[in-house]
C-alpha cells in the first residue's frame, strides 16, 4: 500500500527533520519574550518536567527531553545562573547530582503553562480534533519505527 503513495519527499524529510518543531519553537521563544520571560524553549521543556517531577537526576532530564549529556550540562548551567535551578549533591552517591527548582522557578510555572498553550493553539489554528488525532497517531508511529 504505501508503495502505491506518491511522496513529497521533501516536505516529508522536511517535516520529519524538525522545520516544524523549529517553527513552533522560534514562535515560542517569541511568545515568551513579548511576555516578559526570559527563557528558552530548551529551557521550557526541562521546567516542564521538573513542575511535575522536581528533584531528577540530569540524565532523567536528559532522557525526558532527548538531549544529550553536554547539552543538559550547558542548559542546566544556564538555569542555573538565571535562578531557575539549583544542583544539590545526592546524599547517595556524590556523583550524581539531583535537579531542584528554586522558587523562581515554581513561579514560572502559571504564566509559562499560559503562552505555551497560547503558542500551541497558535500553531495548531484550523485544525479539525479528527486531523490532530490522525497527526498524533502517525507521529508516533514514525518514532516508534526510528527509535534505536
Amino acid at each position: 500500500m504505501i508503495e502505491q503513495f506518491n511522496f513529497d519527499i521533501q516536505l516529508i524529510f522536511a517535516i520529519l527533520n524538525g522545520k516544524v518543531s523549529a517553527a513552533i519553537n522560534r514562535k515560542l521563544s517569541r511568545n515568551f519574550r513579548q511576555n516578559g520571560m526570559d527563557i528558552t524553549p530548551e529551557q521550557w521543556t526541562v521546567l516542564l518536567f521538573l513542575w511535575e517531577k522536581d528533584g531528577v537526576t540530569q540524565q532523567e532530564l536528559c532522557n525526558a527531553t532527548f538531549k544529550d549529556k553536554p547539552s543538559m550540562t550547558r542548559l542546566i548551567d544556564n538555569m542555573e545562573r538565571q535562578h531557575l535551578v539549583v544542583r544539590i549533591s545526592d546524599k547517595k552517591d556524590r556523583r550524581t547530582n539531583q535537579i531542584h527548582l528554586t522558587r523562581t522557578g515554581k513561579e514560572l510555572e502559571e504564566k509559562a503553562r499560559f503562552i505555551a498553550n497560547k503558542t500551541l493553539k497558535e500553531a495548531l489554528h484550523g485544525l479539525t480534533l479528527e486531523e490532530l488525532r490522525v497527526s498524533q497517531e502517525v507521529l508516533r508511529k514514525i518514532f516508534t519505527n526510528t527509535k534505536d
